[in-house]
């Protein structure tokens, strides 16, 4: 039952997503971004927690990097700590000095002010989202379709393979709109795909979230409350579905320890495992920002299944093969990687870093893959 806060809560909620989508859009994107602004000078605990993940982008080499031998065939990276902002004189020049997160980075060569206006640019993107992901009922198909800017061949080669018979699963970083390009993928021929999500509170919230995305063509499983997501996206890849899964932040005790930006971070095994054991094809995809009305995104090609090596064993070497995709995914566009939750393992919680280590047979902190479980995240 819920309580009077949640029932408030509920109702605070709905009033303002109605009010969104009935204001102007300028008016409506003008308060989103100045509510991000207001964040990003608060300076709280999510905005620092960004500002360590974004120092690991800034700080590292791209030739030095797993990411350097990805080839995308297309446009050159984005230039590391680089965004629209740039020139601004905010301060804050000793921002890596005063971040309190993992000590093992090396802020030496981090510019505390590059990195703020890069972490306003991130905040602004954030409610760029949110602003979206309010709006979402009055955004077009028509409009989706004309403002996608997307590898077509890849998402041909999608359909082809559903349409033999072959699951395809979508492994995505936080980055950009990925829900509007959802939308884009339905629309293009897709028809509709399987994807997780925490249950929020209050429930009423989560249920209209739940059957709004529905009426969308989005399956959208809760991760309690309900049946496995394993099982069932499991089931949905042998009959030649789609399943969408964010995956650049392990919400489990199952986490893969993969190399991402010259350290050691925490990714889910749920979408090799998923993988490995239906035969789907893993593709990573990238979303991004075009402009202030359109969107881009890019799907990678598929992470092959490694011929040789136990479940497990082919399991983390996809996922590190897909961190290292994300990772030029980021390079290029970091002003769009909505990261403020920590994923590095310097940051991380040591008991909950050990949970994990144990749960996956390790003793020397190299995780041996999930237990078939993994949930991804789906979180919007």
């Amino acid at each position: 039952m819920e309580t009077l806060r949640e029932r408030l809560t509920s109702a605070a909620f709905g009033a303002g997503w109605s009010l969104v989508c009935r204001l102007p859009e300028p008016v409506a994107r003008a308060i989103f971004m100045a509510g991000a602004e207001v964040a990003w000078r608060r300076q709280g605990g999510g905005v620092q927690v960004l500002e360590g993940n974004l120092m690991r982008v800034s700080r590292t080499d791209p030739a030095d990097s797993s990411s350097a031998v990805i080839s995308r065939g297309d446009d050159p990276p984005f230039p590391p700590g680089a965004c629209p902002m740039k020139g601004e004189d905010i301060g804050h020049a000793d921002v890596p000095q005063r971040l309190g997160v993992g000590t093992a980075v090396d802020s030496t060569d981090v510019d505390g002010k590059e990195l703020r206006m890069l972490s306003r640019a991130v905040m602004r993107s954030y409610a760029r989202y949110y602003l979206e992901t309010f709006r979402m009922q009055v955004i077009t198909a028509d409009r989706i379709a004309a403002g996608m800017h997307v590898n077509t061949a890849q998402a041909d080669l999608t359909l082809e393979y559903m349409k033999n018979g072959r699951g395809v699963i979508y492994a995505l970083p936080h980055m950009g709109d990925f829900e509007q390009a959802a939308r884009w993928i339905i629309g293009y021929g897709a028809g509709s795909f399987t994807t997780v999500a925490e249950r929020l509170k209050p429930e009423a919230v989560f249920q209209r979230f739940l059957a709004f995305r529905q009426e969308l063509g989005m399956e959208v499983l809760a991760t309690t409350g309900g049946p496995h997501p394993f099982g069932v996206m499991a089931q949905r890849l042998r009959a030649g579905k789609l399943v969408c899964i964010v995956a650049d932040r392990d919400l489990s005790d199952t986490g893969v320890e993969v190399d991402f930006f010259g350290e050691k971070a925490l990714f889910p095994a749920g979408p090799a495992l998923l993988a490995v054991q239906t035969g789907a094809a893993l593709m990573p995809v990238a979303c991004w920002f075009e402009g202030e009305a359109e969107w881009g995104a890019h799907i990678y090609d598929e992470i092959p299944i490694p011929a040789d090596g136990t479940r497990k064993e082919k399991a983390v070497a996809m996922t590190a093969a897909m961190a290292a995709v994300f990772e030029q995914a980021i390079r290029e566009h970091p002003e769009d990687w909505h990261m403020l939750q920590k994923v590095f393992v310097s940051d991380l919680d040591p008991d909950r870093l050990a949970r994990s280590r144990n749960r996956n047979g390790t003793a020397n902190g190299t995780a041996t893959g999930g237990n078939g479980d993994d949930r991804g995240d789906g979180s919007p």
